[in-house]
């Protein structure tokens, strides 16, 4: 029997492992293509769910950032979900100077709600989690709890690791080099419309 995948994207938690890595060459993933790389024989990818939230500056990082999701939204079977970011004070113990730096913000509650729905809907055999994120541990045993004919595969992005998801899911493992680097778009996509994206140079 095929088994239904929904592979659900942390975009942050994967990029910062990736940004740990120093493997900027990498961020102009296809992560549709990377689910389909990560699927068993048995398995067959149904939809692909990517969580992030939007970049507010510096405006070159915005701009990077508005390209890679326009890439995105290129793909079939595959729906982006945004977060916020929330502005955080913060305090410096020495001298008492204080500013304020982002947080994101919704993306862990996004994916959990996203999977739970889709669980009790049973859009899904096996979700494939790609975060280190802890807090989505407890959503993961619950679905697995209510419908133990279903099991969550925990893929922790480069440099990331959750002792939590790891005690919780039912398979875990590291996203290695090779997945990645056979899951890119090509350095040009054409949009329907005509439009051509271009990889970022500081990409390369």
């Amino acid at each position: 029997m095929v088994k239904k995948v929904i592979t659900y994207v942390d975009g942050f938690n994967l990029y910062f492992g990736l940004k740990s890595k120093k493997w900027q060459r990498y961020y102009w993933l296809n992560i549709s293509k990377l689910a389909h790389n990560l699927l068993k024989p048995d398995q067959t990818l149904v939809h692909t769910k990517y969580f992030t939230a939007l970049v507010k500056d510096p405006p070159d990082k915005q701009q990077r950032q508005k390209i890679f999701l326009e890439a995105l939204g290129t793909l079939q079977n595959t729906t982006i979900y945004y977060g916020k970011y929330q502005m955080n004070p913060r305090c410096c113990p020495r001298c008492n100077y204080q500013d304020f730096v982002p947080s994101e913000k919704m993306t862990d509650v996004n994916i959990a709600t996203e999977m739970m729905a889709d669980a009790f809907q049973d859009k899904f055999d096996v979700a494939l989690l790609i975060s280190a994120d802890s807090d989505l541990s407890r959503a993961v045993q619950k679905i697995q709890a209510i419908f133990p004919h279903k099991y969550v595969v925990a893929v922790f992005p480069p440099g990331r690791f959750s002792s939590e998801l790891k005690a919780v899911a039912r398979v875990n493992f590291q996203l290695g080099r090779g997945k990645i680097s056979d899951s890119l778009f090509p350095d040009e996509i054409i949009k329907v419309d005509g439009y051509k994206l271009i990889k970022p140079k500081q990409w390369s």
